[in-house]
């Protein structure tokens, strides 16, 4: 108890010796302390005036031009819904073909029928035919005479004596000879050995129309045989001359 007293009066004694030392610390302290405070609030600058906008020239009106045709924009679809599907590009379905016509023009060829006089003897006899063009123009002619004279033409006393049924399958032209395949009812005339010659003559007659044909090569089913019914010779291209 007596330490904490002496204690006491030894600083009691310090503070009233230093008395006017500790105030004007206490003072200058203070003050310093009050300065700090103030110079802590930034002062704010006044606001910078702002130089007006220099005047410009009124701008050139824009150019005229031929401007296309604006599209209308595409709605924009509301958020989740799904998207709207695009058509198809259009295709450009290519122009057809221009069509040939059906039928060629007819032409006039010459066909070979026979003729018999009063006396009985058989006579070669020339018929002109409307036959429409097309690439194989001897086989049109051909396939006209197969099918006989017209009712115009038996009037004038023309028939043909090539075996009725008689069809061709196949006619060709290799150099200057056509190479002309008959069915087998082409070997069998009725009418013997002029039947046979007559029938011939009408064949070579009517190739030989053709200015590319000089001569004849008869087959019977695609082969060649050397003779046609009683020894009419056929086994070698026949020309009319030969006939």
């Amino acid at each position: 108890m007596l330490f904490w007293l002496t204690f006491i009066l030894i600083i009691t004694g310090l503070f009233w010796i230093n008395q006017e030392t500790i105030q004007k610390n206490y003072t200058r302290l203070a003050s310093r302390f009050t300065a700090q405070s103030r110079g802590a609030v930034a002062e704010t600058p006044p606001p910078a005036e702002i130089p007006p906008a220099p005047e410009t020239a009124p701008a050139a009106p824009p150019a005229e031009t031929s401007a296309a045709p604006l599209r209308p924009a595409s709605p924009t679809a509301p958020p989740g819904a799904a998207p709207a599907e695009r058509p198809p590009p259009a295709t450009t379905v290519p122009a057809a073909p221009e069509q040939r016509p059906a039928t060629e023009p007819a032409r006039d060829r010459s066909i070979y029928f026979t003729q018999i006089d009063k006396d009985g003897v058989i006579l070669r006899s020339k018929a002109s035919r409307k036959i429409p063009s097309s690439d194989s123009p001897m086989l049109d002619s051909l396939t006209a005479l197969l099918q006989g004279p017209t009712a115009e033409e038996q009037r004038r006393g023309l028939v043909s004596l090539i075996p009725a049924g008689s069809r061709i399958l196949s006619a060709t032209v290799r150099g200057n000879t056509a190479y002309i395949s008959f069915s087998e009812e082409f070997q069998y005339n009725t009418y013997g050995v002029e039947g046979y010659a007559a029938q011939l003559k009408q064949i070579v007659w009517t190739a030989t129309e053709f200015s590319t044909v000089q001569d004849v090569q008869i087959l019977i089913e695609g082969r060649r045989v050397d003779y046609l019914g009683e020894g009419i010779w056929i086994g070698s291209p026949l020309s009319r001359d030969e006939l």
